[in-house]
């Protein structure tokens, strides 16, 4: 039996679900239409120098067919704006198709299979799915992901955070200050569980922090404003340390100094900077501690909320980094950012450790955009999460045997329920509790969140923070596996 949260979803037609449906929604639509406008208009004037009649034809229906996408996402956003029914996914030759058209049937016999009545969670998967649809019935943009630009503009505006002189602020005064260092200090770290335990803490807030460059969310911050919620100085680490509302650092960390060689999971969220610190994570873990052997890493099989990591994502990001001029333009600006050898080192041990398996994708790296691969299709269905067992059980048998799975900040573990704030974590994921070591890190920017004291978030509340969606606030929240 399927579990059910003891709280209804939230309502769609509140001030922050209307934001989503009238402004938000809206921006990342025209944003895709704009990226089409501008692929088809390229290839229109590449089109007047094309001598070879085949390539010419190709070219020509290659520019039709991203006029018909950008014909039927115009009309999506035009319905959408004016509360139309959700269309039925066409049959479009992908999974999860008849998933989607199972629940939005179910839906509209409630009559909420409108924009701005259908639940939240579920209308905002179903528009990746829809979006999609409209890509893989095409000839020549099947493979297309129209937030491919836009995520590797953002890392390239990423370098100061990746490439400063000080790259990662890792350690206490006293320890190593980059991965360098660390490498330099590798048998002293061996020996002293205490020292890894401090670099241990660092490396979560880094990878807890990274969570806040949110693409689908960010609509409205400027470079600098990314910049800022990207920094990873231990000072500022320090500083916001107090935003941290629900901290199990010393949770997870007894549990990690518990494992040997064990296999850690990560259930990766945003691709560029996020997933640079997911990898400077990881890295940690095999290379420096003797806890973790290997990672595997969950990529989404779609574009998903605009900047998740898909397969080519995490490909692309070490190729990036061993790239002297993927950073250049930045770099004119600031010579603080030229790629360090010691940067270009970590990345080519990631390559290394890709090659021999140390680090692994759930799925082949070259995995195409859509296909159908059993292992990753679970993270794009509308389920929360704690309906994993019910309709992945290989893939939840599978995290039962890693040594801790790591979420990177997806709401879809407490489902979109309005959960009082108090609410133990461990109730709030349902039947994951005690499957497996689970920690998820995760900065707010949704209304929902869990496990915050009762008069932490009433004080919050009465001073009107909107502690809750601005990114300003976090929650590092651990539950062990049953036997422990």
């Amino acid at each position: 039996m399927s579990f059910k949260a003891p709280y209804p979803p939230y309502d769609p037609l509140d001030k922050a679900g209307y934001d989503t449906v009238i402004r938000r929604w809206p921006i990342i639509i025209t944003s895709i239409i704009d990226e089409l406008h501008n692929a088809c208009h390229f290839m229109s004037l590449e089109l007047v120098d094309v001598k070879d009649e085949t390539k010419k034809k190709e070219l020509e229906d290659k520019v039709a067919e991203g006029n018909q996408i950008i014909g039927k996402i115009s009309k999506l956003k035009y319905e959408m704006a004016r509360d139309r029914a959700l269309e039925p996914i066409p049959d479009d030759g992908e999974p999860l198709q008849e998933i989607y058209n199972k629940e939005l049937e179910a839906l509209a016999s409630e009559s909420k299979n409108t924009w701005f009545t259908a639940p939240w969670l579920y209308a905002e998967c179903y528009l990746y799915r829809l979006l999609r649809s409209y890509f893989a019935l095409t000839k020549h943009w099947k493979a297309y992901d129209p937030f491919f630009s836009n995520k590797t503009k953002t890392f390239k505006h990423s370098g100061s955070s990746v490439f400063s002189p000080s790259p990662l602020s890792l350690t206490s005064t006293e320890l190593a200050t980059t991965v360098h260092e660390l490498e330099k200090n590798k048998s002293e770290l061996e020996n002293d569980p205490s020292k890894i335990e401090v670099i241990f803490k660092e490396m979560i807030q880094m990878c807890l922090w990274g969570n806040a460059t949110d693409l689908s969310l960010l609509t409205h911050l400027t470079e600098d404003d990314i910049k800022n919620l990207q920094t990873v100085e231990k000072d500022a680490q320090a500083a916001r340390s107090k935003f941290i509302l629900k901290d199990d650092q010393d949770e997870v960390w007894n549990h990690v100094k518990g494992l040997d060689k064990a296999r850690v999971d990560f259930v990766l969220d945003n691709s560029g900077f996020e997933l640079f610190t997911d990898l400077v994570f990881a890295d940690f873990l095999v290379t420096y501690t003797p806890y973790v052997s290997k990672v595997v890493f969950h990529p989404k099989l779609i574009p998903w909320f605009v900047s998740d990591v898909l397969p080519i994502d995490f490909v692309t990001i070490i190729d990036q980094l061993l790239d002297p001029a993927f950073f250049s333009d930045v770099a004119e600006q600031d010579t603080s950012l030229l790629v360090s050898e010691q940067v270009k080192g970590m990345a080519s041990r990631w390559k290394s450790y890709v090659e021999s398996g140390v680090f692994e994708l759930s799925v082949p790296l070259d995995t195409p955009i859509g296909a159908d691969a059993k292992a990753g299709e679970f993270w794009t269905t509308p389920y929360p999460y704690w309906n994993l067992h019910e309709h992945d059980p290989a893939l939840f048998e599978s995290l039962k045997k890693s040594g801790l799975v790591i979420f990177k900040g997806d709401l879809k573990l407490t489902g979109d329920v309005k959960w009082p704030s108090w609410t133990p974590f461990p109730e709030a994921i349902g039947p994951l509790a005690g499957a497996f070591p689970l920690l998820s890190l995760r900065t707010n920017k949704a209304d929902v969140a869990v496990g915050v004291p009762k008069e932490v978030a009433e004080q919050l509340d009465q001073q009107g923070e909107k502690w809750r969606v601005d990114g300003r606030y976090a929650l590092i929240s651990f539950v062990p596996p049953a036997s422990s």
